[in-house]
Formats: C-alpha cells, structure tokens, sequence
C-alpha cells in the first residue's frame, strides 16, 4: 500500500473513531438521565469529574474528525497531482 492510499483510509479510521467518541458519549449522557430530564450523579465530584472529561473527550473527538478531514482532502491533491503528472508524460514528443 502506498503512502497516498494510506492516507486515505487513515484519515477514514480517524473519522469514523471521531465520531465514535462523541456517539458512545451523547449515549451515556442520554441514559443517566431521570425520567425528569434531569442527569443523575451519585456524588458532586462524580458529577464534576464526568463533565470535565466528556468535555475533554468531545474535544478530542472534533480534532479527530478536523485530522481526518484534512488527510482525506490532501488525498485528494495529491491525487490530482498524480494525474497532472500522468497526463503530461503520456503526450507524445512534439517536432
């Protein structure tokens, strides 16, 4: 596998992990939830702690998908580029 095919499917893994990581933390915000609509913490250092790193986690999550986005859009130029350098070495020899 060349590097520029690498780049695209490491760039899709690192969306998909992105998204990965705030799904699994929207669902456990959804169910530790009361039927109030209110989240439920056995302890306010629990509470505090849970927000801080799932505030955290979403963080890393956006830079993940902003680190695949990009990966994948300079696949796509170097791409490009291969092409361009194709096209110009396929045209016949002018006299």
């Amino acid at each position: 596998m060349d590097t520029v095919t690498a780049q695209l499917v490491f760039g899709i893994i690192v969306i998909v992990v992105g998204i990965g990581i705030i799904y699994f933390i929207n669902r456990r915000k959804f169910y530790r939830r009361s039927v109030a609509g209110v989240e439920m913490f056995s302890r306010y250092s629990t509470a505090v702690f849970v927000r801080f790193l799932e505030r955290v986690g979403k963080w890393i999550a956006y830079a993940l998908i902003i680190l695949g986005v990009v990966c994948i859009w300079t696949y796509s130029q170097m791409k490009k580029d291969k092409e361009k350098q194709e096209v110009k070495t396929e045209q016949p020899a002018q006299h």
